[in-house]
């Protein structure tokens, strides 16, 4: 018989959750956007090389979420029925699977690192810059796999702030170690795209072991190393049945980004370049609907896990409210300023131009991401996650890839013509996945309704 806490929905507002989630986000952005801003005082094939290196990255980090977003979603429903023992469980399992996963990927990425970039065609000198850098950042990518995987176990339990703390110090180390190893500073030599990759593995490092001491801290679950290499079949099966979709839809979404880089680069490397800063300031506008929307994951997850199907309901409806009203102020903002803003990154006239109509097109373009953002992760939360994989799959490959090259090759419209594909894929699957919310159906897809009474 399982050990329950009190069954009752944690007291947790929307705000006190998001906002250290958005802040830690929004950091790092602009770290993000520091590694290029730096990195185009060296040249924009090195800002190049790191922007399309960073796409095998991220797609290494959406494998990784395969655990982390299902151990979000089966804690924050634990949680909410009062499940003490399986939390437990929960934890344990998922830092290890997420360990096990990275180390395999580190060794892939190392491997084939030349193969990976040559998918690219990139030009021979900017390829070589994005090898070295998956050389270090690949090889060491498996810190990462279980840094976010310990950060979603405090996100779950109600700690953002403390999840957004180890993010600060984490960016400031690496904005500290990218001043040293880029210029040169304190007598070490300017290693350039090298020693981005090195800052990067040393921040990611510290910022784990101090990760790991908090989870100790402020988790009283008392775990053991018997716990972490105990098998508990049912609790991977309700993570992957969770984390399997979620991270199928962002691996789907992330590989149809990389067939249209590659489309992008049939347009030359000033347009390859142009997306690159584009999607730099881009991120400053997607950050509110990503912090909206795993804020409302971790509080549709308690509700669901305590059958609070109506506060469920009602909460999403009252997020997207808020996330769409953000979205376009900020959005706008940014449209104003765009030139500016691109100056920042490159003085070039031709990429200030097409960056400029790019942002231009972002008014629509991001209210529909947040839009789709909140509802799936909405959907997700209840364990309703199989139809966001099916609908991604069919909207980015059926839509968003050949929509791309059609308007953006064929008809010659370029980049534009790129991002009006964007629009379409992501407003179509966040009006269809809002009528799956309307619907109700995620109401019998909730993990642990059999568990809560099994076990009451």
């Amino acid at each position: 018989m399982e050990k329950s806490l009190n069954k009752s929905t944690p007291q947790l507002s929307l705000l006190a959750i998001t906002w250290p989630i958005f802040v830690e986000l929004f950091l790092q952005v602009i770290m993000g956007s520091t590694d290029t801003i730096m990195l185009s005082h060296i040249s924009d094939d090195a800002v190049a090389a790191v922007g399309v290196a960073n796409q095998l990255i991220f797609l290494c980090i959406l494998i990784f979420s395969f655990v982390s977003s299902g151990t979000a979603v089966v804690l924050s429903q634990y949680l909410g029925a009062g499940l003490k023992d399986e939390t437990k469980k929960v934890t344990a399992i998922s830092i290890t699977l997420n360990l096990v996963i990275g180390l395999v990927i580190s060794l892939f990425m190392v491997i084939f690192r030349t193969k990976l970039v040559s998918f690219f065609h990139l030009p021979k000198h900017i390829a070589e810059l994005g090898e070295q850098y998956l050389m270090i950042v690949g090889g060491t990518v498996f810190l990462q796999a279980v840094l976010i995987t310990v950060s979603s176990i405090l996100r779950a339990n109600g700690y953002t702030r403390d999840a957004m703390m180890i993010s600060i110090t984490m960016n400031v180390i690496h904005l500290i170690g990218n001043a040293i190893l880029i210029f040169g500073l304190l007598g070490f030599p300017e290693m350039g795209v090298i020693g981005v990759s090195i800052s990067t593995a040393i921040s990611r490092a510290i910022a784990l072991a101090l990760i790991l001491k908090l989870l100790y801290d402020r988790i009283p679950i008392n775990l053991k190393l018997r716990d972490y290499i105990t098998i508990d079949g049912i609790q991977i099966k309700r993570i992957l049945k969770i984390g399997v979709p979620a991270a199928g839809e962002q691996i789907c979404f992330n590989l149809s980004q990389l067939a249209i880089t590659a489309i992008i680069a049939m347009l030359g490397a000033a347009s390859l370049t142009t997306r690159v800063y584009t999607q730099n300031i881009v991120s400053f506008i997607l950050v509110f609907g990503l912090a909206m929307g795993q804020g409302t994951q971790i509080l549709i997850g308690y509700k669901a896990g305590a059958r609070d199907f109506e506060g469920a309901y009602h909460q999403l409806l009252k997020s997207l409210r808020y996330s769409l009203i953000m979205t376009v102020a900020i959005a706008i903002v940014v449209a104003i300023f765009r030139e500016p803003l691109l100056s920042f990154f490159t003085k070039d006239d031709e990429i200030i131009s097409m960056g400029s109509t790019l942002l231009l097109l972002c008014l629509i373009l991001e209210p529909g991401r947040t839009f789709n953002l909140v509802v799936i992760n909405s959907l997700r939360a209840t364990g309703d996650a199989n139809i966001s994989l099916i609908m991604g799959f069919i909207s980015m490959w059926g839509i968003s890839v050949p929509l791309a090259y059609f308007l953006g090759i064929h008809l010659g419209f370029g980049l534009p013509g790129i991002w009006i594909a964007f629009i379409v894929d992501e407003w179509f699957r966040g009006i269809t996945m809002y009528f799956r919310w309307r619907s109700r159906v995620w109401e019998k897809k909730v993990l642990v309704q059999n568990q809560v009474t099994t076990t009451a």
